[in-house]
């Protein structure tokens, strides 16, 4: 029974309180009622997410939590007590436990931080840590170059954004590598730029070479649908302008431009970029 992960389990037996799951080797853990449907019945597949309640019973849900074993997110402390604090992790009556030893800094009501989850050796549940170094690190790398990753910012500096990448490592996206805004928490869709001698990764929101002006071309072109056919940008906008509209560099801009007109997609005209009709 994976406590803290989102798994399918089938439907072992049926009682007045809600359906008992299995997983292969016959542990059993209870759907409450308010998630079963009459049309459910033993044999069925169910996905769930398995967690301890407030009275510290395993217990499944069909609610999706905000945060899994293993991930980072940015959740709100919703009450403390002496010995932690709470945090909304999008699950009906249960708050993720926060405990005084894993913050950093102690932590306020109403506040959103950064937070990885990880599963209690001792008790088996899901707990919340402020503290990373046990779970996020770059001394085994397990991404390479021009990679696709998720991202989520983890904290703000002078030059950019401290990163996690794929809930594992470390990484940097610089502010001049920065297009459109970002905020601490937000997950991201990101490319490995970089990785250094020392095992210190660079990385960017946009991939790079052929394969960014492909996808931005894409983007152009899907822009250019959406407003009829034409937009108010040419070789002589503004990078602001051509931001504002395209979140896009100039260059790219040009660049993804230059490639549409290369395949006859679309034209300069007055004041902007058409797109051509094609009988």
């Amino acid at each position: 029974m994976k406590t803290g992960q989102i798994q399918k389990l089938k439907v072992n037996r049926i009682s007045d309180y809600g359906l008992y799951l299995a997983d292969e080797e016959q542990n059993e853990v209870l759907l409450p009622n308010k998630y079963v449907s009459l049309a459910d019945k033993v044999g069925d597949e169910k996905e769930v997410f398995v967690y301890h309640d407030s009275e510290d019973r395993l217990v499944a849900t069909t609610e999706t939590p905000k945060i899994k074993a293993g991930e980072v997110a940015y959740l709100k402390v919703v009450d403390r007590s002496i010995h932690g604090a709470f945090l909304d992790w999008g699950l009906a009556g249960k708050d993720l436990f926060l405990p005084n030893r894993n913050q950093q800094g102690g932590v306020i009501i109403g506040h959103s931080y950064l937070v990885y989850l990880y599963v209690d050796n001792i008790t088996g549940r899901c707990v919340a840590t402020m503290k990373f170094k046990a779970f996020v690190d770059n001394d085994i790398l397990t991404v390479k170059p021009r990679q696709e990753v998720d991202i989520t910012i983890a904290s703000e500096s002078p030059i950019g954004y401290r990163v996690i990448i794929n809930n594992r490592h470390w990484g940097m996206l610089y502010k001049n590598q920065l297009f459109r805004p970002v905020s601490i928490g937000e997950k991201l869709k990101a490319y490995i730029r970089r990785i250094t001698d020392d095992n210190r990764i660079d990385v960017s929101l946009q991939q790079e070479g052929y394969a960014e002006v492909r996808h931005s071309a894409e983007t152009l072109t899907a822009l250019l649908h959406e407003n009829g056919g034409f937009l108010p940008l040419n070789d002589d906008s503004s990078p602001e302008e051509i931001m504002r509209l395209t979140h896009m560099s100039k260059k790219v801009f040009k660049r993804s431009l230059g490639m549409l007109m290369k395949r006859g997609e679309v034209e300069p005209v007055e004041n902007g970029i058409k797109t051509i009709n094609r009988k």
